[in-house]
């Protein structure tokens, strides 16, 4: 014959702290190995060319102009849009290496006197190296 004592057996539970703890460790990981695509906040329309370009530029300058004419350097936007202010905005940016890349990313809809007041800025700094950023040809 069975005596009960009187106790309650004990009911299983699920601890939640070490669950949490887990969990808490993925995001954190997902977080810092993310890689974050870097692309610019305008929307631009490039221009379009048939040639291919194989160049790897490594870290290039960017200079954005967009369909106003407003330039930017970088994610830094050039409140004036004279030859002096932009120069003096790209070598506050770029300091004095001379030889980086400079990539040129105009709008197709941008005017034609602020790309050639931006490539006239970059040419009187001394820089060299510039690529006009464009997109392939739409095949029909």
């Amino acid at each position: 014959m069975r005596l009960s004592s009187g106790k309650v057996p004990d009911e299983p539970e699920i601890n939640l702290v070490s669950l949490i703890d887990v969990v808490f460790c993925l995001i954190i990981f997902l977080v810092v190995t993310t890689t974050f695509d870097h692309r610019s906040a305008l929307k631009l329309v490039l221009p379009e060319s048939q040639a291919v370009s194989d160049a790897d530029p490594g870290d290039p300058l960017t200079v954005l102009v967009d369909a106003e004419g407003r330039f930017f350097i970088g994610n830094n936007e050039v409140l004036k849009r004279d030859v002096g202010s932009l120069k003096e905005a790209i070598a506050r940016v770029a300091g004095d290496d001379r030889t980086r890349p400079v990539v040129l990313r105009a709008d197709a809809r941008t005017p034609h006197q602020s790309v050639v007041t931006a490539m006239d800025a970059l040419g009187q700094l001394g820089f060299t190296r510039l690529s006009i950023a464009t997109t392939p040809e739409a095949k029909p």
